[in-house]
């Protein structure tokens, strides 16, 4: 390709939406353009990107034995009511067509490949299957932003293990993990491999592939022992906290205007470890109390799982107030009648704390948990700076990563209502065991941008750059030099180099510039003093070290030295 004929749109300004390096950097390289919020036109160059990671994903898809399929993205109710997921997803765009069906656009594909199941497997025999495709998915997110990461239409590839049992889905499980840490390598991407909270997608458990960079959106729990977690499932053991000694019985004090625990630090010059935070939910219409140290925060995901159920809200003041007596902030479990409570562990096995008296301006002193009051106790809190990882006790560290590919272990979740069995060996019908397997191919290309980057635009890596090489002839009005770019360009065009040929009459600084921003990880420069000393200029983009070859070395150089097969 030449860049004379190519449609590149680079811009030199850095455009006022843009809130993450990979949005700025993308469009400036002229990537994309923007649509509407959360849908975005893919260029010239992004599409050569993608059209590359497909191809990566697909080559190590197979290589697991999956199965290419294309199923339609528009999906009839029915299926969905089968699960349940249709009342229950509230992120998916739904209509009624001409006839009045009622119609969705899938974000994922479960209850389609639960079907083509149903309908075809029969036997044991036929196990296991790995189905697979890449395919557009939609989603009506309620706040698109970041560019290429927070999508109301983008590009999945989702495939689906069958099998007979749990045990032939951590086999299909683990053939999963392995082709995503090929995927990511071949991609270029530093990636960690996590646990990870499974939310609408049910199941028994799943884990995550992310890529650390400090603009993520998730938080995750990393030890030296190699335990890692998404902070929505991480678990952790709070530093111990020195309690007062005795056995005092709880005794109230007053304190006037103390609503939150920052007044209560304040106004009695204890440690918030030392108290009792209690928050009130309103479950399926019953009312949860739920405790955790003054110093934590609740994680709403774990509480999900603690209940069971994702049908909770926070109580209005006026139901924290029928169920204690007392307005908020001076809350408390003591003598509490009438509500399921829940502590979180880190209060578990603590004495004299301080809570509130389910009294207005007055708490207790003295509190102990187990005497004082009854709490089935879970691991509600999110996990905090400091916190000791769970398995070899040194202090976790927290670090932002982007998501890029989620695994799933279903196990029966779509099977079951949706009747897709199979005879076993017994002659027995038997539900089928499910896993599910995403990968974002917009979140490969926006991690590699945010990974791979400075202030003159983009580096990325060979496997996924939309070429592997910029050819540049400083200047096209020179005949000779004109002439040996294009036998150069004959050259690494019969050799397999992927190149854009950079033709343009333009002056070699603004050649250089978009060069640099364009994410190409090498360039070619013919100019014309080393070309007069029959020499080219290979500039590594990642490093900016420049080399000079001789021009009839140069596919042998790149070749040999820079585009070979790791």
């Amino acid at each position: 390709m030449r860049w004379s004929r190519a449609f590149i749109p680079t811009l030199r300004e850095v455009p006022a939406e843009a809130e993450v390096p990979s949005h700025r950097l993308l469009l400036r390289a002229g990537y994309v353009r923007q649509v509407a919020a959360g849908l975005y036109a893919y260029l010239y160059l992004a599409q050569k990107s993608f059209l590359k990671i497909a191809q990566i994903v697909r080559e190590e898809m197979d290589r697991i034995g999956g199965q290419e399929f294309y199923l339609p993205a528009l999906n009839p109710a029915e299926l969905w009511k089968e699960t349940g997921r249709w009342d229950s997803v509230d992120v998916m765009f739904k209509f009624k067509d001409r006839n009045q069906h009622e119609m969705c656009l899938g974000m994922t594909h479960e209850e389609e490949m639960t079907n083509i199941a149903r309908g075809e497997l029969r036997s044991y025999k036929q196990l296991p299957q790995i189905w697979y495709q890449i395919q557009e998915k939609f989603r009506d997110e309620p706040r698109p932003k970041s560019g290429l990461l927070r999508l109301r239409q983008f590009i999945m590839k989702d495939s689906y293990s069958f099998d007979l049992d749990d045990a032939g889905l951590d086999a299909s499980f683990e053939k999963h993990a392995e082709a995503y840490r090929r995927i990511f390598d071949r991609c270029g991407l530093k990636w960690l491999y996590v646990e990870a909270y499974s939310g609408m997608m049910g199941g028994k458990a799943s884990s995550e592939f992310t890529a650390p960079t400090d603009t993520g959106e998730d938080w995750i729990a990393l030890s030296e022992c190699g335990y890692a977690a998404n902070l929505e499932k991480a678990e952790s053991k709070a530093p111990h906290v020195e309690d007062l000694p005795g056995d005092a019985a709880p005794e109230p004090f007053d304190t006037p205007g103390q609503k939150t625990i920052e007044d209560l630090v304040k106004f009695t010059r204890e440690s918030p470890a030392r108290m009792i935070k209690t928050l009130d939910y309103i479950v399926e219409s019953e009312p949860v109390v739920i405790l955790l140290r003054g110093d934590h925060t609740l994680s709403e995901t774990k509480l999900a799982l603690a209940l069971g159920t994702g049908t909770f809200r926070p109580a209005t003041p006026e139901e924290a107030f029928k169920l204690h007596v007392a307005h908020l902030g001076s809350l408390g479990p003591v003598g509490l009648r009438g509500a399921r409570i829940i502590a979180d562990r880190a209060l578990e096995r603590r004495r004299n704390l301080i809570s509130g008296a389910n009294r207005d301006d007055t708490h207790l002193r003295n509190v102990t948990p187990g005497r004082d009051f009854t709490a089935e106790y879970r691991d509600v809190r999110a996990v905090a700076p400091g916190d000791l990882c769970i398995r070899c006790e040194k202090p976790l560290r927290l670090t932002k990563a982007l998501e890029l590919g989620h695994l799933f272990k279903l196990g029966r979740r779509y099977s079951e209502p949706m009747g897709a069995r199979v005879l076993d060996a017994n002659g027995r019908e038997a539900p089928l065991v499910m896993g599910s397997y995403g990968i974002g191919l917009e979140r490969i290309l926006s991690a590699a941008a945010e990974q791979n980057h400075d202030q003159d635009g983009m580096f990325l890596p060979r496997s996924i750059s939309p070429f592997e090489v910029v050819l540049t002839a400083a200047n096209m009005d020179d005949a000779p030099l004109r002439a040996a770019a294009e036998k150069l360009h004959e050259e690494m065009q019969a050799q397999s180099v992927d190149v854009l040929f950079d033709d343009r009459n333009e002056r070699p600084g603004v050649k250089f510039k978009d060069a640099d921003l364009i994410g190409v990880p090498y360039r070619v420069t013919l100019g014309k003093r080393k070309f007069e000393q029959g020499q080219a200029e290979i500039f590594e983009r990642a490093t900016k070290q420049i080399r000079d070859v001789k021009l009839e070395a140069v596919v042998e150089v790149l070749k040999g030295e820079y585009l070979h097969e790791a």
